[in-house]
């Protein structure tokens, strides 16, 4: 992963609605949720709503799948396991520490 874009997804979660959202998404899973549903679970005006999803979307760390009607919003896991990786990637000086995996979701349709 390149600075510019770490910079870029650890900018875009420093702001409490999107990191709030975020960890929502990511509890959801795979299957993500309706705008909707985000705004009633963290109570979310919907122009507030849309504002930080698109941020987040820049950010390469949601996906957006129509579903009808409806948008329905995901975490994508690959990226955040990138920002992971990427900010521990040089642990304890590349020495072994006991730290368990960071990646989250590993399965196949994370991924």
């Amino acid at each position: 992963m390149e600075t510019k874009t770490a910079v870029a997804q650890l900018a875009a979660l420093a702001q409490e609605n999107r990191l709030a959202i975020f960890r929502l998404l990511v509890q959801a899973g795979p299957e993500g949720l309706s705008a909707g549903r985000i705004a009633e679970s963290l109570g979310l005006p919907n122009a507030t709503l849309s504002f930080h999803l698109r941020t987040l979307s820049q950010a390469d760390l949601l996906s957006a799948t129509q579903a009808g009607r409806f948008i329905r919003y995901a975490a994508n896991f690959p990226a955040m396991n990138a920002l992971i990786g990427f900010l521990g990637e040089n642990c304890c000086a590349g020495e072994a520490c006991g730290l368990p995996a960071l990646n989250c979701c590993t399965k196949e349709e994370c991924s």
